[in-house]
């Protein structure tokens, strides 16, 4: 545990800063349930994979590759199936959906997936990378199964609390290239800031009202997420930062899990969880206008793509 673990109280929900993925999960039977993971193959998405599998589910397993997908699944036993989905790929992201609607109807969504704070500004099919990756390639994951979710299923979109460092004008609807200037993590915050109105006005357009979705931040964990800081920062943040404030991967991955399969989780409605209970968001992430704006683009672009 680290000192800044040693300084929190669990919340409403029972759980708290220091709460895994499997405690939040103990008790709940997952058997004969189907849920798709994305970024299956490492950190969190690989521990929530273990944990739901570890509760009797069927994981739907999304990586970069199918082989990727199986290097991670195998080990693991229990029932999965393997799918390639890149995420700034819109192709591949449409081929992933044909395939999951294949197979069971999914009881959850859980769009673990994602890339940060890209040193130099890189641009794909005109977007900025990780706008692309972490917001659009899930959107049209996500969007494109809505029709295949059970009547109680549920979607859980990654965010952090790195949405409250996006650029000041939250999401740049009229410049997703950053042709305006460039940050690596205002850019990663906008895409955060992405996920989280992306549940928000997801939860207006679900097929059914006994369905769920939220956004979560997880904790700030050293996973290979980090790998594009450099070289002494990720040195740091990887030996000292557990001691000092990082979650596990177990801990970072309990919110995501807990907005997933908790019975109590069932009526979220497009709320923001941080160490699993419902999180205050910054000014941008309240905005019901900009999530309206960034739903429209998002239809406009997914359609060019």
């Amino acid at each position: 545990m680290s000192l800044l673990g040693l300084l929190k109280r669990n919340g409403p929900s029972g759980y708290g800063y220091n709460s895994t993925a499997d405690e939040v999960a103990s008790g709940v039977d997952l058997a004969g349930k189907t849920y798709l993971v994305t970024g299956c193959n490492s950190g969190l998405g690989e521990h929530t994979m273990r944990v739901l599998l570890g509760r009797g589910a069927h994981v739907i397993a999304a990586a970069r590759s199918v082989d990727k997908a199986k290097k991670a699944a195998d080990p693991m036993g229990g029932e999965t199936t393997p799918v390639e989905c890149e995420l700034s790929e819109p192709e591949s992201v449409r081929a992933a959906v044909a395939k999951v609607l294949e197979g069971p109807r999914l009881d959850g969504i859980i769009a673990n997936a994602g890339i940060m704070a890209l040193p130099k500004r890189t641009v794909k099919y005109g977007l900025e990378l990780q706008f692309l990756t972490n917001h659009i390639g899930h959107f049209i994951l996500v969007t494109g199964l809505l029709d295949h979710l059970t009547d109680d299923g549920r979607v859980v979109m990654l965010s952090s609390s790195a949405h409250k460092g996006a650029y000041r004008e939250g999401i740049r609807i009229d410049d997703l290239s950053a042709e305006g200037g460039y940050s690596a993590w205002g850019a990663y915050g906008q895409s955060k800031l992405a996920n989280m109105l992306f549940a928000k006005k997801l939860a207006e357009r679900m097929p059914k009202g006994t369905q769920a979705v939220g956004s979560v931040h997880p904790g700030v964990i050293a996973t290979n997420l980090s790998r594009h800081m450099p070289g002494v920062v990720q040195t740091l943040f990887s030996s000292v930062g557990p001691a000092l404030a990082l979650k596990s991967i177990p801990q970072g991955a309990a919110t995501q899990t807990y907005v997933a399969v908790h019975p109590d989780a069932a009526k979220v409605r497009g709320e923001y969880y941080a160490d699993c209970n419902v999180a205050e968001t910054s000014r941008h992430g309240a905005d019901d206008a900009l999530a309206t704006a960034l739903w429209d683009k998002s239809e406009a672009l997914v359609a060019e793509l």
